[in-house]
């Protein structure tokens, strides 16, 4: 008997072409009915008998489009309908929005092909789209996912584009972003002056690529944003660059035309090449190969043996590293420490001084985001910067969303995570508060996202540091919209996050927490950042941490390695870097020193000090940085003899200063900084098994900026296979404060403190 059933899918399934698909798909099992996006997903009806809607329902599930994430489905018997084809309807909704944001997509293979293929229409279009790629995210205004509800509105389809559109045979059947040649996105090349060229598309780029070989910079503008761009064999061209964005040491990456390309300068795994050509397109550190000498790796990346490569995410830049034919620097349009830049008026007030050409398009773009960052050991994937291709979308188990919340997150690598329906929203990484660039792009950004949803907030979550500048905005946005706050430790919201990935919180065996960072502020008030923490029952309680030492000269000292070491050098010991000061300072420190009372137990604190002992680092440029050349000298280490600096040593609390002590003498007997360097990690990697076995714990997870050291995560996890210890790690998240927002959720939603 013929009856109407309707299917609801949910999860990642508009703007992957689902209604395209499922069209198709009724078409084979001749049914009728009809598709559409709704507040919930993509919604289906059919004419047909139970069982033939079943079979249809579980080939949609197994078939679905690649980029697709399903995350239910259901199908129901309805109200009889009588349909007479099958057809894709425009979306209605008059309910609250509940479905994930489409992230941006990478350039896939059949528009590279149509790009490059000078008979078809195609053809040099710097904007080409299907529903299998293009920018999604960036370009939203609202909900559902369709054209009018993107900045692509504002350009008509031309008569070739709404044949395609509106035909099932073609693979732009109702893609969303579809442009041309003729209706499109246009491309304008202009000087420092604003001065433009008189070009056409194709011969604009190939005129930016020609500007790029003879040495100038180039301010581009992407799909999710300006990118400034120079030789990456250029060493002047590099420097310039350095000297102008103010960036004078932190690495730059690198942006290479082909997959083929990269291998010739870089040792690759299969991992690493997958994650490189992915459909995120994200930028992955890569280890040179020895053969490499054409690349600026000293002016690129100074004192590391590790780079940033990407491969060109849309098609604009595809087709200017056709042109170029040479790898070159692709870093964020912005002056170091502020955002990326995304609109014309701006590039042109901030980058005029920086960029010696701009190559605009007039798009709008109404979600920057920066380049996600990652790094592989083996299988493991460590992600570094969680951004473009990635976010906003935490794909996981919503269950427990019956609260409207806004988690503020932290403050140096700052995010949000929104509750406003059954799905979580974690905003891209925004960067470091204190500018007053990132906080405004960050408070932007909610405002955005209460609009987006037409949701307040019932409940604000903040950071236990009342000085986060997410803590002073969230304080604040909670009194205007009459929301409860609440403060959340920041290590236990590291904790937290490893426990919501993994799926922990149910667990009934106690878990071992060790959170290692830079800084954040301890229930003790105290600076924390070496913790142990203990899961079970929905509790968590700190087991040990590193022992306190000094934490002086305020936000100087995360800036300052010298200050890391003298505070942690035992008094007998400090005569060995006295002429790292002048007198006058020496005086003053150790005068801070005398009558001190803020305490830190931070690692991150520790890799500084051990940078700054080994290496001579005094200060730094960019955070992280004395502990990523730390890291890289330990790479230098081929060896398998290791030195445990706490070997024989008892101890309920770390004692941090043992191990410096230690490193001294090491050093007096002469041994290698780089077999020191790796000597350290295998220490602290070391201390965290031996204390999970001590406490009887066979499930250990790892969060903070720490372990985004590589070598660290490595010895790790050939430690605990050997020790029948199991590891976890941010996965989905980054390891650093970025994953702090979601945290304070799930820490919310689950402890019982």
């Amino acid at each position: 008997m013929i009856k109407t059933f309707e299917i609801i899918i949910s999860g990642q399934v508009q703007g992957v072409g689902f209604r395209p698909f499922v069209y198709n798909l009724a078409q084979q099992f001749q049914l009728n009915g009809s598709v559409c996006n709704n507040q919930d997903g993509v919604c289906i009806h059919i004419n047909t008998s139970k069982e033939k809607a079943q079979e249809f329902l579980l080939t949609i599930v197994k078939e679905a489009p690649q980029v697709s994430v399903i995350q239910n489905y259901a199908i129901s018997e309805v109200t009889f309908r009588a349909y007479t084809d099958f057809k894709i309807i425009p979306s209605k909704t008059n309910n609250q929005i509940n479905i994930p944001l489409t992230p941006d997509f990478a350039i896939c293979e059949s528009c590279k092909s149509e790009i490059r293929d000078i008979s078809n229409r195609r053809y040099g279009y710097a904007f080409t789209t299907c529903t299998h790629c293009g920018p999604r995210y960036a370009l939203t205004t609202k909900f559902p996912f369709e054209r009018a509800h993107t900045t692509v509105a504002s350009f008509s389809m031309c008569k070739k584009c709404e044949e395609e559109y509106i035909n099932p045979d073609d693979r732009r059947f109702h893609s969303q972003t579809n442009s041309c040649n003729m209706c499109g996105i246009r491309l304008q090349l202009v000087d420092a002056n604003g001065i433009a060229f008189k070009e056409n598309q194709s011969n604009g780029i190939k005129k930016a690529a020609q500007l790029l070989a003879t040495g100038s910079i180039l301010a581009i503008k992407n799909t999710n944003g300006y990118l400034l761009c120079c030789d990456a064999n250029n060493k002047e061209a590099i420097e310039r660059l350095r000297e102008k964005k103010q960036r004078p040491s932190k690495p730059f990456a690198i942006l290479y035309a082909t997959i083929e390309k990269v291998k010739k300068n870089f040792r690759i795994t299969k991992e690493e090449e997958q994650a490189l050509t992915s459909s995120v397109a994200p930028i992955v550190l890569l280890h040179l190969d020895a053969r490499s000498t054409d690349l600026e790796c000293e002016s690129i990346a100074p004192g590391l043996n590790q780079l940033g490569v990407m491969l060109p995410a849309s098609p604009l830049l595809t087709l200017l590293m056709d042109e170029v034919k040479i790898p070159i620097i692709a870093t964020s349009g912005n002056i170091h420490g502020s955002p990326i830049i995304s609109e014309k008026d701006e590039a042109i007030a901030k980058l005029s001084e920086v960029a010696d050409y701009f190559l605009h398009h007039n798009l709008i773009i109404s979600f920057p985001q920066d380049d996600s960052v990652v790094r592989c050991i083996g299988e493991h994937q460590i992600i570094l910067r969680r951004s473009r291709g990635l976010a906003p979308n935490y794909m996981g188990n919503n269950a427990l969303n019956n609260e409207k919340i806004l988690a503020m997150g932290a403050h140096l690598k700052s995010t949000f995570t929104f509750t406003p329906n059954a799905n979580i929203y974690v905003s891209p990484y925004f960067g470091n508060l204190d500018s007053y660039e990132v906080l405004e792009r960050y408070q932007e950004q909610i405002s955005k996202y209460i609009l987006l949803f037409n949701t307040e907030p019932e409940l604000v979550l903040i950071d236990f540091h009342p000085q986060y500048q997410s803590s002073i905005t969230g304080r604040e946005l909670a009194s205007q919209w009459s929301a409860e706050l609440v403060r959340i430790q920041h290590h236990k919201a590291h904790f937290a996050s490893v426990l919501g990935e993994h799926n922990l919180f149910e667990s009934e065996e106690k878990i071992l927490g060790v959170v290692w960072d830079g800084t954040g502020l301890g229930e003790d008030n105290a600076i924390w950042g070496g913790e142990f923490f203990s899961y079970q029952n929905n509790h968590i309680e700190r087991l040990t941490h590193f022992e306190y030492v000094d934490w002086i000269a305020a936000d100087k000292m995360a800036k300052e390695p010298r200050l890391s070491l003298l505070s942690m050098l035992p008094e007998g010991e400090r005569h060995r870097i006295k002429d790292r000061f002048s007198d006058t300072e020496w005086q003053v420190y150790t005068k801070m020193l005398a009558g001190n009372r803020l305490k830190t137990s931070s690692v991150g604190r520790v890799f500084d000090a051990v940078a700054s002992l080994l290496l001579h680092i005094d200060t730094t440029t960019y955070e992280g940085e004395a502990a990523m050349l730390l890291e890289n000298k330990a790479m230098e280490y081929h060896s398998t003899e290791f030195i445990d600096f706490l070997q024989g040593i008892t101890y309920t609390k770390i004692p941090t200063k043992t191990i410096i002590q230690n490193i001294c003498k090491a050093i007096d007997k002469g041994m290698a900084a780089a077999q020191i360097a790796d000597s350290l990690i295998h220490t602290l990697a070391l201390l965290i098994i031996k204390i999970a076995q001590q406490h009887q714990y066979h499930c250990i997870a790892c969060s903070g900026g720490v372990f985004q050291n590589a070598i660290l995560v490595k010895k790790l996890l050939q430690t605990a296979e050997s020790r029948g210890v199991e590891l976890k790690f941010n996965r989905i998240l980054s390891s650093n404060d970025e994953n702090i927002s979601l945290g304070q959720l799930w820490y919310h939603q689950h402890i019982k403190n």
